[in-house]
């Protein structure tokens, strides 16, 4: 009953209804606890997003696929999730499907186009045996997150349609976006390439990496244009920070027990939360499970 489940089914009717899916990327567990906790009370399939560098801080990814598991049964979680490794390699896609993962992201856009499909198609055959669903990428996102660095370039929507060909089930494919924080100088999402992509891959669900700081009028604008998921990890973090630094500043943690992190923690847990709430009911998928 309470089994994850892989992204497939999720993203082609968030395609077809008009909204959006938002990954969330967890970083230990107050971050699972608040992220499928706020899934379940507003009806949201979600997409729990793993990078390696998280899976390595939360003890590797067979300790990840016990949390999220163990969870979902005590808090009775019964809307649609997937966990899903986010920019993995090759290496680490294989060990997350012998972890137990439902899906995965193979980031081969600093490959060679041709060294990208090879290793792609590889994936589509494996996860197809295991049931898994396979995110790939085309172009590089900008910024940098967990070492992983993009210029914030634009894919060329020929590769998109390469890479989409291969059997892959959801594409992600640079169109400006970056991770992290944007500067003021931020161009803005090139709109003209997603839409050249989408005429050429079809049905396939699209995924926007880099959803923190994008305005709100843009993301609704890319789901029109066929984006079914967007990708959030910055946002939750900046609002955990907040949330716990004024705790501190306000000595909180020096009255009575405030240092039990049960205590200290909770504040960040609660801005999580909220900012969940607000992205998925700007995405749309509030209601949707």
């Amino acid at each position: 009953m309470y089994e994850l489940v892989n992204a497939t089914e999720m993203l082609k009717k968030a395609k077809a209804g008009h909204y959006a899916v938002g990954q969330f990327n967890i970083n230990n567990l107050e971050w699972t606890k608040a992220i499928l906790l706020t899934a379940q009370e507003l009806n949201s399939p979600v997409i729990l997003g793993v990078s390696e560098g998280a899976g390595k801080y939360m003890a590797g990814y067979k300790t990840v696929v016990g949390m999220v598991k163990g969870m979902m049964e005590e808090q009775k979680i019964t809307v649609p999730v997937a966990l899903h490794l986010d920019h993995g390699s090759y290496e680490g896609c294989l060990k997350c499907v012998e972890a137990g993962f439902s899906s995965i992201m193979f980031d081969g856009s600093h490959y060679p186009i041709e060294e990208n499909v090879a290793k792609t198609k590889e994936l589509v055959k494996i996860t197809r045996e295991h049931g898994m669903s396979l995110e790939a990428e085309v172009g590089s996102i900008g910024g940098e997150e967990d070492g992983v660095i993009g210029m914030g370039e634009c894919a060329d929507p020929k590769e998109c349609k390469m890479i989409a060909d291969l059997g892959i089930d959801f594409l992600a494919a640079g169109i400006g976006n970056i991770h992290g924080t944007y500067p003021a100088n931020w161009k803005g999402l090139s709109f003209e390439t997603l839409d050249a992509i989408q005429q050429l891959t079809g049905d396939m669900p699209l995924v926007l990496h880099g959803g923190t700081g994008i305005p709100t009028d843009m993301i609704k604008k890319a789901i029109d244009l066929g984006v079914s998921k967007i990708n959030v990890n910055t946002e939750c973090q900046l609002s955990f920070a907040e949330a716990t630094r004024k705790y501190i500043e306000e000595g909180k943690d020096q009255q009575g027990k405030g240092y039990d992190p049960r205590k200290l923690l909770a504040p960040g847990f609660d801005a999580i939360k909220a900012t969940v709430k607000e992205k998925m009911e700007i995405f749309g998928s509030v209601g949707k499970a």
